[in-house]
Order: C-alpha cells, then sequence, then structure tokens
C-alpha cells in the first residue's frame, strides 16, 4: 500500500484489489464478503441479495446517459448478476452547493425512468450538501435488494472446458465518456448503459448450466475474467478475431493508446457456462435486445493456471493481466 489514496486505487484493478485485501477485508471479515462478488447472499437470510455502489461519473451527462441512469442500472445490475431480481433501491445524494437545480431535477428524472424501465423502486434515501469546490456536481450512492432466485454462480463453479461468452460489444462506456470529456466526441458513439435483469433472466431461465455472471464495468472485460481465474489452477483463452468491439471505439481507442478490453461497460455482461450449453446461452442472450450482439469468445483451459490469454488476429498470444494504473478515472 502507498502511503495516500491515488487515484489508481479507484481504477478497478491492481491497487483496488490490493486496498479490498489488505485494508478493507481484514477490518470488515465476515462470510458474506468472501466471495467478493457485485452483491452479498446475506447469512440467515439466504433469499435475500443486497449490493451498494458509488458513482462519481464526469462529465455528469454523456451520450447513452447520466449519473442518474448510471447509479440506477449499475446497482440493478450488481443484483442481477449474482442472480438475484432486484426489487427495491436506496439512494444518497451528495450535492455541492451552487449546483444547478435544473441539472439535479435532469438526473433525478432520469433515475426515475431507469427505475421505472428496470421494474424497481427508489423507497429510501438521504440527501447533504457539501461546501462550493467539495462535491464535484453531484456523487449518488445507490444500495440494491432483491430476491435470490438463481443460487450458486460463482467464479469457484468454474471448470475446464466451460464457454466465455460476452453479451455485446465491450468498451462502449468507458470510451463514450472519455471523448464526452475531452470534447471530441463525433459520430453516434454512446455509452451502453443500461439495465440488465431481463438478459439475466433469459441467462439463467433458459436451463443452461451457467457458472458465473458479472458485468465488467471498472478495468472492463480483460480485468474481470482475470479475477474469475486468479488463485484457480484453470486458466481462460480468448480469441481476439471473436471479441466484439465497435470500429469507432477501437479507432478512438487507438488514438488515445487506450485498450477496449479495458474500458469499462455499464450494458454488458460476462458469462461462462458449461460447454454443451454454450449455443443455447448464445441464444438466450441474443433474444433480448440487451444481448443482440452477443459472441462466444473463448473457453476455460488448464494451460496457464491462473492466467488470461488472448490468441491474436496474427496467430500469437497475449497474457491479459489485471488494469494497473487508472487507465480512465471517473467512468462510473
Amino acid at each position: 500500500m502507498d502511503e495516500i489514496i491515488t487515484l489508481d486505487y479507484g481504477s478497478g484493478g491492481k491497487k483496488t484489489s490490493r486496498l479490498i485485501e489488505n485494508m478493507l477485508l481484514p477490518a470488515f471479515s465476515n462470510p458474506a464478503l468472501e466471495s467478493l462478488g457485485d452483491g452479498a447472499i446475506l447469512p440467515g437470510a439466504e433469499k435475500i441479495v443486497f449490493s451498494t455502489d458509488s458513482f462519481v461519473v464526469s462529465p455528469l451527462f454523456f451520450p447513452g446517459g447520466d449519473v442518474g441512469k448510471l447509479a440506477v442500472c449499475g446497482t440493478v445490475n450488481d443484483v442481477a448478476v449474482c442472480g438475484g431480481v432486484p426489487k427495491y433501491l436506496g439512494c444518497a445524494l451528495v450535492i455541492e452547493e451552487g449546483f444547478e437545480t435544473e441539472k439535479l431535477g435532469k438526473i433525478v428524472a432520469s433515475m426515475s425512468r431507469a427505475a421505472k424501465a428496470a421494474g424497481v423502486e427508489i423507497v429510501t434515501g438521504d440527501t447533504k450538501v457539501v461546501e462550493r469546490g467539495r462535491g464535484d456536481g453531484v456523487y449518488i450512492n445507490t444500495a440494491g435488494i432483491g430476491f435470490l432466485k438463481y443460487p450458486g454462480l460463482s467464479p469457484k463453479a468454474i471448470r475446464p472446458g466451460d464457454a466465455v461468452l460476452v453479451s455485446g460489444t465491450v468498451g462502449d462506456h468507458g470510451t463514450a465518456v472519455m471523448l464526452a470529456r475531452s470534447g471530441m466526441m463525433e459520430g453516434e458513439l454512446s455509452s451502453d448503459c443500461a439495465a440488465l435483469n431481463s438478459l439475466c433472466e433469459s441467462i439463467l431461465s433458459c436451463g443452461a448450466a451457467v457458472r458465473v455472471l458479472r458485468d465488467p464495468t471498472r478495468g472492463g472485460v480483460a480485468t474481470t475474467l482475470c479475477e474469475f481465474v486468479e488463485g484457480s489452477s484453470y486458466s481462460i483463452e480468448l480469441e481476439e478475431d471473436k471479441l466484439p468491439v465497435r470500429g469507432a471505439v477501437k479507432a478512438a481507442c487507438d488514438m488515445l493508446g487506450l485498450d477496449p478490453l479495458y474500458c469499462a461497460n455499464e450494458g454488458k455482461l460476462l458469462c461462462v457456462a458449461a460447454a454443451e450449453d454454450a449455443e443455447r446461452v448464445l441464444a438466450a442472450m441474443r433474444a433480448t435486445e440487451e444481448g443482440k450482439n452477443a459472441a462466444l469468445i473463448g473457453r476455460v483451459t488448464e494451460a496457464h493456471p491462473g492466467k488470461v490469454v488472448m490468441r491474436t488476429a496474427f496467430g500469437g498470444s497475449r497474457i491479459l493481466q489485471k488494469l494497473a494504473g487508472a487507465q480512465l478515472p471517473r467512468i462510473c
């Protein structure tokens, strides 16, 4: 651990993991934290899924969404990928003195629309106002509660031969926010911000042996897949030519020296399922609007224990590691 907290600790990569493992887990250790999933399955209340997240995106409004929509969808998704059916949200607003009430009204209206679209209700909350210059407009914390419908989802369930799938194009959110922040936004590139509970239901109800679901937000697809096999005897092998990446995303990342595999997504999920069920899961994904561009991108193997390896389009291979540093801070 460094002597001070830097932006790298919020990137979702190596330093985030270090902060969790070296400080937070020892301080808060309990059975519900052991899986380090996006939400907790609560001991003594096995049918409840609980999650919380904070949203500090800059800019607050971006193509495809805003901080309000992001806050609702992000927490809905965290509950859904745990196998839960999201039902209720809490909302806490930290507002900077001087923030325009018109902008706040737009954010609140966006949250309302997103909650209704996802079939959840915002039932409790809190509001704080901080001095001018100390809040960057508005920060939002949302907490979500849902009912557990599909238990047993965990990276520990992964087995050799399993298929790795993604529900659509990668890197859309992080790239869109980056371009909006820089003032270089051109064309139709927008965030993929969306609630994924309907997509999760489609996947988990199709009869396939699904091992784990996860929405690859901070740190992107590469970091999330590294978390799946970290410390295990298994590896994940990806096929570069099967990864769905929009041309505009690839062009923007090439120009700015970024990698789409490490750019955040806010409306996509990763799924690991039994090999024999891969086509069934793929069909279930593609039957939904959120999963229409789903793809089978790799397999679980035993060739490189604890590693994620990508087979490149040129016939070589590349080891993917967790994001090191803050490739794109303040994206969620």
